[in-house]
């Protein structure tokens, strides 16, 4: 008989939807598995095997009934301590759930924990390590959500991305990641650090599983990548202006990747973006760390000994930008956005790397998100789908991006891109 915890969260919800599943196995299951493996993966910044097994029990009818949820921590929950990865707020407890995990519940998922986050989703790593390889890191920020979804502790996770924190992560643990289009996702009762940037996303083991999980939180109908489509995509290529520093592994994914989706039927044609997009690497941490600086103004002011020295320097930084500094790099994200739909062309979609490679060795740097910080300044749906392994046998993903509010579209796309490759 399969494990519950193997199965796909749409099928572990079709199935207790039908009576042949109770949401108390699907847990259960769960609990073993990190029981199992915690101790290696450490995913978690809270767990309660008991308070989780009581959840399961109360779970209310939703189209995510009985299915385990990670939190990542920097969503507040009511009975759950916030910490956002920073001893600041060690122990603290929040009154209300943030409005993403209210909406989770109310749909029947049930929070399993809360799951480990670099230091306020910006800098110092957790102890989380890739379950495909513990002397391997998991990524970041949103390190324990797919770390979590990897080693099978949940189905479904809740991550964050400023500049590449769900996409890269579930790159290297080979989950599918999805950063929806900038505030498709509430974020009230998230702890913002980058008011132009931060967007709540998802992790699952599968791009259905990802558009139920979304859609559900959202209010959104993201439709069932699963389902056939009509057509072949045209698919875009694009290297994008960090090409320089894919490593060989990713350089060979590309080629693969492209023979295959061609192969499948996909009209292909490279896109090179225009030299506008290559300011976006000056103007993305020029806003990412002004702002951020900003939205720590109390941390900054009463307990600055508590924040690691490499975040007081990125803050240093934001704060040392000028005034003019910061409106160039807003207009350089008024350019890029508004002219991203014409940049795109006739193509459904982009194709591009998800990271540079394979996830770096140790646990003391969550990688480089310079494959994944242009779209997310675009504002644009991404979605991270598994593309094989590389040289040291950890995961590699191949990254789908579509125009802002067409993420059905990007994610019925991410599906037949998947499915090309086998």
């Amino acid at each position: 008989m399969t494990n519950p915890s193997t199965l796909s969260a749409t099928e572990a919800a079709r199935r207790i939807r039908s009576g042949t599943l109770r949401a108390e196995e699907l847990m259960e299951d769960c609990i073993e598995r990190i029981d199992a493996r915690e101790s290696e993966v450490r995913a978690f910044t809270w767990f309660s095997a008991d308070q989780a097994r009581y959840a399961a029990r109360a779970a209310q009818d939703g189209p995510l009934r009985g299915l385990p949820v990670g939190v990542k921590d920097v969503l507040d929950t009511e009975d759950m301590p916030s910490e956002y990865g920073s001893p600041i707020w060690n122990a603290w407890q929040p009154r209300a759930d943030a409005a993403a995990v209210a909406w989770a519940r109310r749909a029947g998922a049930v929070v399993i924990g809360k799951t480990v986050t670099t230091e306020f989703a910006t800098r110092r790593p957790g102890p989380t390590a890739n379950p495909a390889n513990p002397a391997h890191t998991p990524g970041g920020s949103s390190s324990g959500s797919a770390a979590g979804v990897a080693a099978g502790f949940f189905p479904l996770a809740f991550g964050t991305q400023t500049a590449g924190s769900i996409i890269r992560p579930a790159a290297f643990c080979g989950v599918v990641g999805y950063k929806p289009s900038y505030g498709t996702i509430s974020r009230i009762g998230m702890k913002i650090m980058s008011d132009s940037l931060d967007t709540v996303g998802v992790m699952a083991g599968t791009v259905a599983d990802c558009a139920l999980f979304a859609g559900a939180v959202s209010g959104r109908d993201l439709g069932d990548p699963d389902e056939a489509l009509d057509r072949a995509p045209r698919i875009g290529i694009c290297r994008s202006p960090t090409w320089y520093a894919a490593a060989e592994e990713t350089h060979a994914l590309l080629d693969q990747v492209i023979a295959a989706v061609a192969k499948a039927g996909a009209a292909v044609s490279d896109i090179d973006l225009p030299e506008i997009y290559s300011r976006l690497i000056d103007a993305h941490p020029i806003i990412m760390n002004v702002e951020s600086a900003r939205a720590l103004g109390w941390e900054l002011a009463n307990h600055a000994d508590l924040l690691s020295d490499d975040l007081r320097a990125r803050m240093e930084f934001g704060l040392q930008q000028t005034p003019d500094d910061l409106d160039n790099a807003y207009a350089v994200f008024d350019a890029t956005q508004r002219g991203f739909p014409e940049t795109m062309g006739e193509v459904d979609v982009l194709l591009t790397p998800s990271a540079p490679g394979e996830a770096p060795e140790g646990l003391g740097w969550t990688g480089d998100p310079c494959f994944n910080f242009i779209w997310t300044s675009l504002r644009v749906p991404c979605v991270t789908v598994p593309a094989g392994s590389g040289p040291r046998g950890l995961p590699l993903g191949i990254q789908i991006v579509g125009r802002r509010g067409e993420d059905r579209a990007a994610l019925a796309w991410a599906r037949w891109v998947q499915a090309a490759l086998g």
